[in-house]
């Protein structure tokens, strides 16, 4: 029984008095937000994290759980003013009054935090964390340039998940602070130096996790604004996967850690080879496809020819064309003897009609010395002189008489007619 009836007393156990307690307590208190310094820091192996916080006056007992305390593990340590919120309970074996941590952040963060957010709305607002201005990754950079602190974790990781990835890739390092004062500064000028040198295609801008004070530098407004003018494609890989700065914002890739940042920017030799041997494969197949489909094709012109008999034919083909070359050459040799015959039978009629044929009769022709051809007698005048076209030679003669009113001839016929008769 959980209580003995005695008269009128109500007795409770020391159990049921933890259990109501502790539900008491967190009925009655909400979510609170508590402000102290670290002492009596315990890390067992369970993973858990038990420590006080105290001030001037009175200290309090603090669970911090495993799924709660791997985002905080590395951020605590004794003498640390934090600011945790969580809930009040009881714990209830012991009955230990203890508080119960849910979020973890250092007394400073809140007005960090508020500085955060409103930088963050402000470069909204101006469009420099807009998604349109986000640029590609090359799929396959000549060189990585890496803006990082040369002696943290976080080279050391994105050197080794490149030689693990593409051992063949350069890499250049640009050294910088990753915190502390001037380390914002140096960051900046560091990404405007890759700019103007423009020898990387890709930047990494990475560091290891930390508070919100020890990323302050990835904060500020220099270096997002440097980010947005950087004509160089730019991965962040800041912190852990919890840990969201300015820069992540104004980057065009934001990776989870270093590692994930120099995996994003760089293509995996092995997926590319294994990709390569898979195309190459294929690549054979369909070769191997379309010879068959050639082959298969081939044979079947090469049956299709036996049958249709080309030799044969080609045969046939010669012969009508020794047929046709001695049809026309008998057809170009009797079109040549009928042009031969009409040709003779032309020269002939042209030669009866030709002048020269009528001085080769006997008769002249009589020019004046202005060259023209007299054909009446009416034309000349008594001591012209004339000159005479005969079949042979030129005669020059002087007209000595003239008798415009004589025949042209003794008789009735013309020369021509006379020489016929």
């Amino acid at each position: 029984m959980d209580s003995i009836a005695v008269t009128t007393r109500i007795v409770y156990t020391v159990s049921r008095l933890n259990q109501e307690a502790r539900d008491l307590l967190e009925d009655v208190f909400p979510l609170l937000w508590v402000q102290g310094e670290v002492s009596n820091l315990s890390r067992p192996g369970s993973g858990h994290l038990y420590f006080s916080l105290k001030d001037p006056g009175a200290q309090i007992r603090c669970a911090l759980f495993l799924n709660r305390a791997v985002l905080f593990r590395d951020r605590l340590r004794n003498g640390q003013q934090l600011l945790v919120r969580g809930r009040v309970s009881l714990y209830q074996p012991r009955g230990d009054f203890q508080f119960i941590v849910e979020y973890v952040e250092d007394a400073g963060a809140g007005a960090l935090r508020r500085a955060f957010d409103e930088l963050r709305l402000r470069l909204e607002q101006e469009g420099l964390f807009a998604p349109d201005r986000k640029q590609a990754l090359p799929r396959f950079p000549g060189r990585i340039g890496v803006i990082t602190s040369p002696s943290g974790a976080a080279i050391r990781d994105v050197l080794t998940t490149l030689r693990r990835r593409c051992p063949s890739l350069p890499a250049r390092i640009y050294p910088v602070p990753v915190q502390g004062d001037g380390a914002a500064e140096r960051i900046a000028a560091a990404i405007h130096l890759a700019s103007q040198r423009q020898d990387c295609d890709v930047l990494l801008l990475v560091r290891g996790g930390g508070s919100l004070e020890d990323l302050d530098a990835f904060n500020q407004e220099i270096v997002a604004r440097a980010i947005f003018a950087c004509p160089l494609p730019l991965v962040t890989g800041i912190g852990h996967e919890t840990d969201v700065t300015i820069a992540d914002f104004a980057a065009d890739l934001r990776a989870a850690t270093p590692t994930a940042a120099a995996e994003l920017a760089s293509p995996d030799r092995l997926e590319w080879l294994n990709q390569v041997a898979l195309l190459s494969d294929r690549l054979e197949r369909a070769l191997q496809r379309t010879l068959l489909d050639r082959r298969q094709r081939v044979d079947e012109l090469t049956r299709r020819l036996a049958r249709q008999q080309p030799r044969r034919q080609l045969q046939d083909n010669a012969q009508r064309l020794d047929e046709l070359s001695q049809r026309l050459r008998q057809a170009l040799h009797n079109h040549l003897q009928t042009a031969g015959l009409r040709l003779r039978h032309l020269s002939g009629q042209l030669h009866a009609l030709s002048p020269l044929g009528t001085l080769n009769r006997g008769y002249a022709i009589l020019r004046q010395p202005d060259g023209h051809i007299l054909r009446r007698a009416d034309q000349a005048r008594l001591g012209d002189t004339v000159e005479a076209l005969l079949s042979q030679g030129r005669l020059r003669c002087q007209i000595t008489a003239i008798d415009p009113t004589a025949e042209g001839w003794p008789d009735s016929r013309s020369p021509p007619e006379r020489e016929r008769g």
